[in-house]
């Protein structure tokens, strides 16, 4: 058997970025499909944006598009907190899927809504959690006959998270009313609140901060409102952000 000698290193070239609603990590879904409403462009860079390269692609449904975790440290841990368990208990990274990993790889699996090869190649991704300018390093068709295995043991996180109720004031709904994306922001905005975006430590303690996640263009503000045991999430202002020059 032929193996790599130790400390051997790989050389890997992004094959293309993604032009995504996520602005920064802050607000994006733990787990692919989470946030339909979410898209993105995966942009293939030249060489790889030949149209010949995807040839046969667009009859999946999905893909596995497999990433660089670049906005996260080079340094990394054989223990993380994973968001799942409070963020106060620890497992091995390799059980995890945590972002803090040896090589900073990525595998997220997006519906293929399209592909434009007019000018190179574009793919059209939808339920997308990956941050706006993610290097790309590879490409793969979803294949349910041998990937979905619904007996499997899902560990630590067997249930999808549970959703928070999402209450918009009047304010944040005059001005989503100003936009013509208006409907599909909404329900952006909904899916990626109702997951709970603030860091897991801090969900289960009674405050008035008022935080904020971008989204496409715009700040959205929000706040935790406690009603007995049930917490809301309150978005209190729905922010324009101005182009950068």
């Amino acid at each position: 058997m032929h193996h790599a000698p130790p400390g051997a290193s790989f050389a890997l070239t992004p094959i293309g970025h993604v032009v995504s609603d996520y602005a920064d990590k802050f607000g994006v879904p733990r787990q692919p499909g989470l946030a339909p409403a979410a898209n993105a462009r995966l942009v293939l860079d030249p060489p790889y944006d030949d149209p010949l390269a995807v040839r046969g692609l667009d009859a999946f449904s999905h893909v596995w598009i497999s990433f660089v975790f670049h906005q996260s440290p080079e340094r990394w841990s054989p223990l993380v907190r994973p968001p799942r368990l409070g963020g106060n208990r620890k497992v091995g990274v390799f059980a995890s899927r945590s972002t803090h990993r040896p090589n900073r790889l990525g595998l997220s699996l997006a519906t293929l809504e399209g592909i434009d090869t007019r000018q190179g190649v574009c793919l059209m991704l939808s339920g997308c959690d990956l941050i706006d300018g993610t290097p790309v390093v590879d490409i793969k068709p979803y294949l349910p006959w041998a990937e979905a295995r619904p007996d499997a043991q899902a560990g630590f996180a067997p249930d999808a998270p549970a959703r928070l109720a999402v209450h918009f004031s009047d304010a944040a709904l005059t001005q989503l009313a100003t936009r013509d994306d208006h409907t599909s922001l909404r329900a952006l905005i909904e899916q990626v609140l109702s997951q709970d975006p603030r860091p897991a430590y801090q969900q289960n303690r009674p405050s008035a901060r008022v935080y904020g996640v971008r989204l496409r263009n715009v700040d959205v503000k929000f706040c935790p409102r406690q009603n007995g045991e049930t917490t809301t999430l309150d978005v209190v202002a729905i922010d324009t952000l101005t182009p950068e020059r």
